[in-house]
């Protein structure tokens, strides 16, 4: 089982809003779900979650962290990646 927890770096209130999805994984999925944190849309020109604070969430909570763009497809092949290596090494 893995989850992803997304936000969009042109929209500040999407990435505050993950504490509260990570308050939500822990009280509803199995602890040792893999989870990763991801910053969408780095794209576009206007920007307003930095990629320091993304880092800094993601090292406050274990996540790995991605930058990545849907439309461009960067970093997008790289996430699936190693969220399926973390199920497959997590798996009993």
């Amino acid at each position: 089982m893995g989850i992803i927890l997304v936000y969009d770096v042109t929209q500040e209130p999407t990435f505050n809003n993950i504490t509260n999805w990570l308050k939500q994984i822990d009280s509803h999925a199995s602890e040792d779900v893999a989870r990763v944190l991801v910053a969408n849309k780095i794209d576009l020109p206007n920007r307003v979650v930095s990629k320091e604070q993304g880092e800094q969430l993601g090292q406050q909570y274990g996540l790995t962290y991605f930058e990545t763009s849907a439309l461009t497809g960067v970093n997008i092949n790289e996430l699936f990646y190693h969220l399926a290596q973390q199920i497959i090494k997590d798996k009993p």
